[in-house]
This record gives C-alpha cells, sequence and structure tokens, in this order.
C-alpha cells in the first residue's frame, strides 16, 4: 500500500503537473464580421482551420472514400460532401481549393480540418492550427 502512495505521488502526480504544463497557447479565433462588413461576398465562415493526416491515411473517411493525405481533401461539420472551398490562410493571402470528404473537425473551436497537402498548400502544416476563412469556390 506504501509503494502505490510513492508511486502516485513520487512518479505520476509530477508527470500529470508537468503535462498540463505543456499545452499550446489558446490561437485566438477571429470573429465572423457581419456581411456587411465582410470583404469577400463568397465568404462562409471564419474560424480555426488545422490538419489530420498521417494517423488516417488509408482509413474511410464519413464520405466513404479512403482518406489520402496527399489529396486536396478537408474535414467540415455540415457542408455536402463534394463541395468545393476555397481557404485562405489570411496571415499570408495563400489560398487553396479543397474537396469535402469527411466530417470533423472534431475539436471545439475548429472550423475544417485540412488534409496535409492541403495545409501545407496555405502555409499551415508546421503551425498545426491557424485562422481561416472558408471561401465559396
Amino acid at each position: 500500500m506504501a509503494t502505490h502512495r510513492v508511486l502516485l505521488w513520487g512518479v505520476l502526480m509530477p508527470a500529470l503537473w508537468l503535462a498540463g504544463c505543456a499545452t499550446r497557447a489558446p490561437v485566438p479565433v477571429p470573429a465572423v464580421p457581419p456581411a456587411a462588413e465582410r470583404t469577400d461576398p463568397r465568404e462562409i465562415e471564419r474560424g480555426i482551420g488545422s490538419w489530420y493526416g498521417d494517423g488516417f491515411q488509408g482509413r474511410k473517411t464519413a464520405s466513404g472514400e479512403t482518406f489520402d493525405p496527399n489529396a486536396l481533401t478537408a474535414a467540415h461539420r455540415t457542408l455536402p460532401f463534394g463541395t468545393l472551398v476555397r481557404v485562405r490562410n489570411p496571415a499570408n493571402g495563400q489560398e487553396v481549393v479543397v474537396r469535402i470528404n469527411d466530417r470533423g473537425p472534431h475539436i471545439g473551436g475548429r472550423v475544417i480540418d485540412l488534409s496535409r497537402a492541403a495545409a501545407t498548400r496555405i502555409g499551415l502544416l508546421r503551425a498545426g492550427v491557424a485562422p481561416v476563412i472558408l471561401l465559396r469556390d
């Protein structure tokens, strides 16, 4: 019994404390301006974009197709499968057109999950997450 307490307080608790300190600072979510203030009438949504890929390669997406991180595809919660969406990174102005083929993101506060290829095209790969603007294509 004493060994379990030593293990709990001497090893596990400090490890959990350190793990809690290792989180990233939250990325600010840009507010969606009212329609009158939008600079592009094609704008659908603003928020945080992220990417997913390596661990999902070869698995089935919600649309039934096989996920390919090298394809220009994305996951969105509500847009119909097959919808083409232009994703803009406002920090650098880079854009990519993706096809919605999956559901997600499954992390609160995010609006789209891009494939690795799409994230690379708009300079999002290294950071992992960034503010994005979704536009009708």
